[in-house]
C-alpha cells in the first residue's frame, strides 16, 4: 500500500472518530439543556453531525438490543474504527493483515 493512500485512510478514520466524539458530546449537551437546539447555528451543526453519523449508526442500532435509554451504537462504531485502523497499520507494516 502506498504511503499516501495509507496516510489518507488514517486521516479519514481519525477525522471520523473526531466527528463521532463531537456528535456524542453535542447530544449530551443538548440532552442536559446546555445548548439550545432552537438556535439556528446549533441546529445546523447538529444537522451536519447527524448527516455524517446517523447513516452508519442506524444499522448498528438495529442489531444491538435495546439497553433502556443507553445508546451503545457509537461505542461499537468507535471500536470498529479502531479495529479497522489497527488492521490497516498491520497491513501497511507487514503486508499481511494477520
Amino acid at each position: 500500500m502506498s504511503n499516501a493512500i495509507f496516510n489518507l485512510l488514517m486521516n479519514i478514520i481519525g477525522l471520523y472518530l473526531f466527528i463521532i466524539f463531537a456528535w456524542v458530546v453535542a447530544s449530551w449537551l443538548q440532552m442536559f439543556g446546555v445548548i439550545n437546539a432552537r438556535n439556528p447555528m446549533v441546529r445546523n451543526i447538529l444537522a451536519v453531525l447527524n448527516a455524517f453519523i446517523e447513516p452508519v449508526v442506524n444499522p448498528i442500532r438495529r442489531i444491538l438490543p435495546s439497553m433502556g435509554g443507553l445508546d451503545l451504537s457509537p461505542i461499537v462504531l468507535i471500536f470498529g474504527l479502531y479495529f479497522l485502523r489497527d488492521m490497516l497499520v498491520s497491513f501497511y507494516r507487514t503486508g499481511s493483515i494477520f
